[in-house]
Order: C-alpha cells, then structure tokens, then sequence
C-alpha cells in the first residue's frame, strides 16, 4: 500500500509551477520567511484535500472486502480520468514558455510582488487537487490499515507532493548561492521540458491505476 501510494505521490509532486516559483522566493527580499510561507500555504492545501478524500472514501467503507468492486471501480475511474487529462494536456501542448504562466495569471502577479499572504495564497493556489494527488491519497483510504498507520502514510503523501518546495528551501538554507546557481540552470530546463513531464507524470499513474481498476474488477 504504502509503495503503491508513495509512487503516486511522486508523480503529483512533479509540478514545475512549484519549483519555479520557489525559485523566485529564493530570490526575494527575505527569502526564508517567503518560502516557508510559501510551503505553510501548500501544506494546507494538501492537508485539507487528504483528510477529506480520505474521510468521503472512509465513509463509503471502501476499504471492506465486501466493497472490491467499488474499490476497484474508484481505481479505475481515476485511471481513465487521468489519461483523457493527460490526452488533452498533450493536444494543447504548452501555451507559454514559463509554466508559472500557464493559466495561472493570478500567480504570475503574486510572485511579482512576493508578501507573506502572497506566499501563502501562492501555495493554496500551486497545490489546488490534482487528480494525481487525489489518487495517491485513495490507496490509503482504500486499505485496510488503522487510522494511525493511514494518518502517517498521508502525512508522508503530502511530504513526497511538496518535494518541489522544501527540498529547495533546505537547499537553499545550507548552501544559498550554490542553491540559487543550479536553481536558476534547472528552471530552464524545466521551462523547455516542463509540458512533458506533467503529461509523463499523469499517462504513468493513468496506465497503472487503470490496469490496477481491471485487474481488481476482472
């Protein structure tokens, strides 16, 4: 469960809007205060999405061997969802070069002028629910764990989902300029790549979660 659950997790931390906009963080005024702001805005948001995916699925007992097909049938309605999402991202192809740009207006002018509450609305806004996400969090609220052994795996699904903030930040606090160096080199290459790795991310955790949902209800 908890393998099955990390790997998706990894999957939805792949945003490049997040890195992109820790990167400017960094650049800020007052850079720690910004980012941890920054994450505090995110870690909310992933919180507060987990708890109530995992409490609406809790209460239909999905989790129960009686309720397989249901299970399975969830698996495999978010697979199926994640590849037309995947298909569709595909055919738009990227609008703009920055993907902290990519229908995200509102974001490109928080970051303009980055206040605390802009750091922390930033963040809600980043981590708004992916389907991804949504996916990983229902491995845990599908199994037949104990609530304290599915408390911590959504904790440590909502670490994984923010990689693209803290590890920057932790970087960024033990070797600043290096940090702000190589941030700067890997933002170009995510500007040119970027596109493909959402739709990388979300064809992989369609395919599996697919297969996995016929699997289960073969």
């Amino acid at each position: 469960m908890l393998t099955e659950a990390a790997g998706l997790a990894l999957l939805a931390a792949i945003t490049p809007t997040a890195l992109l906009v820790a990167a400017v963080f960094l650049g800020a005024a007052n850079p720690r205060r910004t980012v941890v702001i920054y994450l505090a805005g995110a870690v909310v948001m992933t919180g507060v999405m987990a708890a109530i995916v995992f409490v609406v699925l809790r209460a239909g007992h999905v989790y129960k061997p009686s309720q397989r097909h249901a299970r399975y049938g969830v698996r495999l309605g978010l697979g199926v969802l994640l590849l037309a999402a995947g298909a569709w991202l595909w055919r738009r192809g990227p609008k703009q070069k920055d993907p902290a740009k990519q229908g995200q207006g509102i974001i490109s002018r928080m970051i303009a002028h980055p206040s605390p509450r802009a750091a922390f609305v930033t963040g809600i806004l980043v981590y708004s629910p992916s389907l991804t996400f949504v996916a990983a969090v229902q491995v845990v609220a599908t199994s037949r764990e104990s609530i304290p052994e599915s408390v911590l795996a959504l904790v440590l699904i909502v670490a994984i989902t923010l990689l693209f903030v803290w590890i920057p930040l932790v970087l960024f606090l033990l070797m600043p300029e290096r940090t702000g160096r190589s941030l700067h080199s890997f933002n170009g290459w995510l500007r040119s790549h970027g596109h493909v790795l959402v739709v990388g991310a979300m064809v992989v955790a369609g395919v599996a979660l697919t297969a996995n949902g016929i699997y289960g209800l073969v």
